[in-house]
């Protein structure tokens, strides 16, 4: 479209490695196009950085705590990710059950590389959630500060109930509405599922669950990666 703009006023004709040379000597190289939901409200995501994020870290810094993201997922038995090399006209198949299940997982990391789980098959509901902050603050000696978005077992009575209970545990954060390229742990979630379904061969609920321990183990160990989770343009 920008050979066709150039070539009606100039008459010059450019191919297209040609534009994208002349694009790139003047600061537009080829970006792969990032998406925003509708009903995001731009002015809530400009107070987060302005504002809300600053009065957040102020406060961590005197309660001496630390700032964790989380997020959860789902992982189904029948989903495919992820490409491959193949033969042409020849589709790779990967072998797995035709039993359709399912497991959750609920994940926090923190920039300082640390990252605590919890996998369950049950719905994600609001005694979850509890069951997770419980978790959550038997591993810190100090205050959790723990930024989530606003899904209703968030925002429950019980979980309510369960903060104002341990207050000096673990205090919530809400992200704005429709903005999940702010939690770094949405990351986590990509990786989970990109990586899974390269290896797993689950033939039930069990091994499913199982295999996605060992994922989330195995980055418990590599704290650079969890790290690396906060280098995304929108977190960092």
């Amino acid at each position: 479209m920008i050979g066709d703009l150039i070539a009606k006023p100039y008459r010059v004709e450019l191919t297209e490695p040609e534009v994208g040379k002349y694009l790139r000597r003047r600061g537009c190289p080829s970006s792969v196009r990032t998406s925003r939901a509708v009903e995001q409200h731009s002015k809530a995501v400009r107070r987060r950085h302005g504002e809300t994020w600053p009065a957040i870290r102020a406060k961590v810094k005197r309660d001496g705590g630390e700032i964790l993201f989380a997020d959860q997922v789902g992982i189904r038995s029948d989903q495919v990710t992820g490409r491959t090399w193949g033969e042409k006209g020849r589709t790779p198949v990967v072998r797995r059950s035709g039993n359709r299940f399912s497991v959750n997982a609920m994940s926090a990391i923190s920039a300082k590389g640390r990252m605590h789980f919890v996998v369950f098959t049950e719905s994600f509901t609001a005694e979850v959630m509890c069951r997770f902050l419980d978790r959550l603050a038997g591993h810190f000696d100090h205050k959790v500060h723990l930024v989530v978005d606003g899904y209703s077992a968030h925002r429950s009575r019980k979980v309510r109930d369960w903060l104002a209970a341990h207050p000096d545990d673990v205090e919530l954060h809400f992200l704005p509405p429709y903005a999940p390229e702010l939690n770094p742990d949405e990351l986590v979630n990509a990786d989970l599922k990109h990586s899974l379904p390269k290896q797993h061969r689950a033939r039930d609920q069990a091994e499913l669950a199982a295999e996605t321990r060992r994922f989330f183990h195995r980055r418990q160990r590599q704290p650079h990666i969890v790290r690396g989770y906060f280098g995304g343009p929108h977190v960092r």
